[in-house]
């Protein structure tokens, strides 16, 4: 009798401990409520809560841009610019990765090179990026920025200018 009445309040445990977690929409909210207050890193665990959580939930791969979003803007503290870019990129490839089919997979791919050419200056895995992006994407939006990035790569500016103004004579 002991151990049934064990199990019965382990079982209810268990029920009241599912019914009280939060939902996708409900970390979602919190996330958004946390980048207002200016609270990222708490932003960053509610975006990923919704992700290693609610992996298959439409919301997941937004989510996960977010994440992306908020170190590419240097917004989580303690990060050098160099290790937020580093996350950010990292974290636009896993929108893409996990979620090819998703409608940000293209834009977080694109922005992955992005980072990868301007950012941290890796020119050769950010021609690997642009070229996936051009092979999956091509007649995305997003198409001629690629091509262009590829062309001006490890260009100063001044030098892309020059470049123009010489295909324009």
């Amino acid at each position: 009798m002991k151990y049934f009445i064990l199990s019965v309040l382990f079982t209810g445990a268990m029920l009241l401990d599912g019914c009280s977690s939060k939902s996708a929409d409900d970390y979602m909210k919190a996330a958004k409520q946390n980048v207002m207050n200016k609270n990222m890193t708490e932003a960053v665990s509610n975006y990923q809560s919704v992700v290693n959580e609610f992996p298959e939930s439409p919301q997941a791969p937004e989510a996960l841009f977010q994440v992306a979003t908020l170190y590419q803007n240097k917004m989580v503290t303690n990060l050098s610019d160099k290790e937020s870019f580093k996350k950010a990129e990292e974290t636009f490839r896993e929108v893409y990765n996990k979620y090819p089919d998703d409608s940000k997979a293209p834009m977080a791919l694109f922005l992955s090179g992005f980072i990868l050419a301007n950012d941290l200056k890796n020119f050769e895995s950010a021609t690997s990026t642009y070229n996936l992006f051009l092979e999956k994407y091509p007649k995305h939006e997003l198409a001629t920025s690629a091509r262009e990035e590829l062309q001006n790569m490890g260009l100063s500016p001044d030098q892309i200018l020059q470049n123009k103004s010489q295909k324009n004579i």
